[in-house]
């Protein structure tokens, strides 16, 4: 099956080498990686482009989407570190009925 994902590291590298070029090493950690996860892109975003300001942070969280490997990587972290919803929601920039609705769906208690 093919896979329609864009080629995020392509598209990161020529962002960086246009960006700021001087910066490439430190992002050789991602761009060695075979496949780049959500959480991966999401991180390499803001650490090229920052965390301007909570608008931009609010107006860019609608666009966000989630695989099935990265939803669980992101309970396990809450189970691992003890952390409640409003404490993983605000870690990972998510609302917490988003937390609670992935809560529901892919842990059965």
């Amino acid at each position: 099956m093919e896979n329609n994902r864009p080629d995020y590291i392509k598209i990161f590298e020529d962002i960086i080498l246009k960006k700021c070029p001087e910066r490439r090493h430190e992002f050789d950690y991602y761009f060695n990686k075979k496949n780049l996860s959500i959480i991966d892109i999401v991180d390499l975003n803001n650490r090229i482009f920052g965390l301007k300001d909570k608008n931009a942070i609010n107006f860019n969280q609608k666009h966000k989407s989630y695989d099935h490997e990265t939803i669980i990587h992101i309970l396990t972290y809450q189970q691992k570190e003890k952390l409640n919803n409003t404490q993983l929601a605000s870690y990972f920039n998510l609302s917490r009925n988003t937390v609670t609705k992935w809560r529901k769906l892919y842990l059965k208690y």
